[in-house]
């Protein structure tokens, strides 16, 4: 069981840069998905998540108007399509969901406990 986050790199403040989130040996378009980012020297933090349907998505107020998520369950794929860069927004981008009773619904969706985790794609926002 593995996700695997990707489409990191580096670019200009004011860039745009869209990750993408596939899964491995479960299939991804049953549940629910976060996205989260650990910046240098920083602890883990939700970005924002997003329901099985793609009727429910959450994103955290600092990245509200300017990233967005979304899902293609015919693929299966998540995305989270990043505008407007800035600087305090490099880190290390994960995708990660819980196979059991987790919904995507408010800020505290993003702090409960989660059993599926990927490696993570390093975005840099130089200014």
């Amino acid at each position: 069981v593995q996700l695997q986050a990707s489409g990191g790199g580096s670019v200009q403040a004011g860039g745009s840069l869209r990750l993408s989130c596939a899964a491995s040996g479960f299939r991804m378009e049953l549940y629910a998905i976060g996205w989260f980012r650990q910046a240098p020297g920083k602890e883990r933090e939700g970005v924002g998540c997003i329901s099985s349907s793609g009727r429910a998505i959450y994103s955290r107020d600092s990245v509200k108007g300017r990233f967005t998520i979304s899902r293609d369950n015919s693929k299966p794929m998540v995305y989270l399509q990043m505008n407007s860069l800035k600087s305090e927004d490099t880190a290390v981008y994960y995708c990660a969901t819980r196979r059991s009773n987790w919904y995507c619904q408010d800020a505290d969706s993003l702090d409960e406990y989660l059993d599926a985790w990927g490696q993570g794609t390093l975005v840099t926002v130089s200014s």
